[in-house]
């Protein structure tokens, strides 16, 4: 009995010195995805977890559900692995001018997403049509970037959408209207007063 006793002593101890990760794995990956890719973010090494009180970071139930890094002079580009933050409500990277490259397509994998706020940035090609896919979002504030091309149609979709910035982009061709087919700005109709293009 008395090696038991050692053995259940001598973990208790080391567990009080070690710090077990309670955040999902996901979104702890998801977000050292983001740090390699970006430089200039927070360091986020004095503790194991995102959810104890990393900067920037916001959580529910050891979920990340916000991601606010306005103003850091980030560097670099948004990694893809953004989208393994599935509980992730609000994504604000604005006024990073040294963001650059393309929004990845898998930004449209983050279902749960009601902010996205990315102005002020440098963020390039065309704007990925898988943001259709982000039915809760209500705020889509892209404007002074470097977009190009055309408004995806698929913005039409997101009926709950009552802020659409797009301004001050290098974006072309005609507004996206519905026709029965394919979806358009028209049907934005929480938006009637908060379109900026």
């Amino acid at each position: 009995m008395g090696g038991r006793t050692g053995t259940l002593l001598l973990l208790l101890l080391l567990m009080q010195y070690m710090v077990i990760p309670l955040t999902a794995n996901d979104d702890f990956n998801g977000l050292l995805s983001v740090q390699d890719e970006l430089k200039n973010t927070p360091n986020w090494k004095g503790s194991a977890d995102p959810c104890d009180n990393w900067e920037g970071i916001r959580c529910n139930n050891l979920r990340v559900t916000s991601l606010i890094l306005t103003s850091m002079n980030l560097m670099g580009t948004l990694s893809s692995e953004i989208s393994q933050l599935s509980e992730l409500q609000t994504l604000d990277l604005s006024y990073n001018k040294n963001i650059t490259g393309q929004l990845p397509s898998s930004i449209g994998n983050l279902m749960n997403l009601i902010n996205l706020n990315l102005i002020g940035c440098s963020f390039s090609g065309s704007i990925p049509d898988t943001i259709g896919n982000l039915q809760r979002l209500t705020i889509l504030s892209l404007n002074n970037n470097s977009f190009r091309g055309r408004i995806p149609t698929s913005i039409g979709r997101l009926s709950n959408l009552y802020w659409l910035d797009l301004a001050e982009n290098q974006l072309d061709g005609p507004l996206p209207v519905s026709d029965g087919n394919t979806p358009g700005l028209d049907m934005l109709v929480k938006a009637n007063h908060s379109l900026h293009l």
